[in-house]
């Protein structure tokens, strides 16, 4: 059985490997445990393709331990036992070192069930995760591993393993091999820091090229259909996901307008219709606010409208709604004044509503059926001092008043009119 390409041109050493300059570059931290021959065990964590089950296999071999691989998303608890069987024997002599891939999908019953065999030294644990292992990797077993982070690869430093693998497939081509300029940076940038994705593309560009005057020849054009969308790393329920949702929402807050189409455009690109519309919904809330208070009446129209065309034409009211909140004047009053007085709620700052603004049904029992309360469209300008707030928060001071030119004409109106600084 043939190969894939992404397996035969696994690096064997750490010099080999792309990317990760910050864990395998020399005095690096990962490197100098690898070096070290150290049985550490350790929680990779980061996206596809980036190293992580290579780096394992190094590790493997700087050991001496038995390598044993397993993915979570289709193993048990019985097939970890059944490697545990080999510890102690000739086909373990120097110890197990298991590498657990997408550890999320074990649940806490089978991530704990490892600590018996991680506790008596018998197995050395390297898993890998594509989520945040904070989140996902059980604590305890966090506690007895060290989490290293691994980062998509540069197109710069996945280019050096294009060209590996185009070198690795000419050196078998039966015919000559030749590439047009800027396929091996095309196919490199295309990836999306997807290592193993780039190299398959490779082999299907290859095992798909024309024949030219006795010449395979690689086009860019070719190299854009193999490789058209990989770039978009999108899971609806992974961290890349909210990470773009975070992306666009401290891009509008921060007012950069071509930013914030970019992260849209990557949400809407992947086919996610209503969680940009459920962010926009929020931006106008939270970080337009008061500063343009129809920010968040337009937004909501512009939601609508993209909710009933569907796509791809709703990319354009989404559009508009992104652009005006990315250049709206930004206020947080609102977010802050409600979140300040959460935080009493939850301390038990609560108190009695005052008398005066209880239901009026609450009159017709008890002794004083006297309410008290001032009605204040019977006063002039429509106001009139009274306490609102319960006993125990009276004179508390949540909302301030924002600099942008709306909230400072409220300002100005309600000092007027109150005949004192609020």
């Amino acid at each position: 059985m043939k190969r894939p390409l992404a397996d035969e041109i696994r690096p064997k050493t750490l010099d080999e490997v792309v990317g990760q300059r910050h864990l395998l570059a020399p005095g690096a931290i990962l490197r100098r445990l690898i070096e070290s021959g150290t049985d550490a065990n350790m929680v990779f964590y980061g996206p596809p393709g980036t190293g992580k089950t290579t780096i394992a296999n190094i590790v493997a071999e700087k050991t001496n331990k038995t390598l044993y691989r397993l993915n979570a998303t289709t193993a048990s608890l019985q097939d970890v036992k059944d490697i545990m069987a080999d510890a102690d024997t000739l086909l373990a002599p120097g110890g197990i070192l298991l590498y657990l891939d997408e550890i999320q999908y074990f649940n806490k019953k089978q991530q704990q069930s490892l600590l018996e065999f991680m506790e008596n030294g018998k197995l050395t644990l390297i898993a890998s995760t594509t989520e945040n292992p904070y989140f996902y990797v059980y604590s305890a077993l966090l506690s007895r591993s060290t989490v290293f982070e691994f980062k998509a690869v540069t197109p710069a430093e996945a280019e050096a393993a294009v060209l590996r693998a185009l070198q690795m497939m000419r050196a078998r081509s039966e015919l000559p091999l030749e590439w047009e300029e800027g396929v091996p940076l095309q196919i490199a940038t295309a990836c999306g820091g997807d290592v193993r994705k780039a190299i398959n593309a490779v082999e299907l560009l290859c095992s798909t090229a024309e024949v030219k005057k006795g010449t395979l020849t690689l086009t860019s054009g070719d190299a854009v259909q193999v490789s058209q969308r990989s770039a978009m790393r999108y899971d609806r329920d992974g961290d890349a996901h909210y990470d773009i949702l975070s992306a666009l929402q401290k891009s509008i807050r921060g007012s950069d307008p071509d930013a914030a189409v970019h992260y849209l455009g990557r949400l809407l690109e992947a086919g996610d219709l209503l969680s940009p519309c459920r962010r926009l919904l929020v931006i106008a809330a939270e970080d337009v606010g008061l500063a343009y208070p129809m920010a968040i009446a337009i937004t909501k129209a512009c939601v609508d409208a993209a909710l009933q065309l569907g796509l791809p034409e709703a990319r354009l009211p989404l559009a508009e709604a992104a652009v005006l909140l990315a250049t709206a004047p930004k206020s947080n009053t609102a977010h802050n004044a409600i979140i300040a007085a959460m935080s009493d709620l939850k301390a038990g700052k609560i108190g009695d509503i005052p008398r005066c603004l209880q239901n009026v049904h609450a009159d017709t029992t008890g002794f004083d059926n006297r309410q008290h309360y001032l009605y204040p469209h019977d006063f002039p300008d429509r106001w009139v001092e009274q306490q609102y707030l319960p006993d125990t928060l009276k004179g508390t001071k949540y909302y301030e008043w924002g600099e942008n030119k709306t909230e400072q004409a409220a300002k100005a109106y309600w000092e007027k009119i109150k005949g004192r600084k609020l």
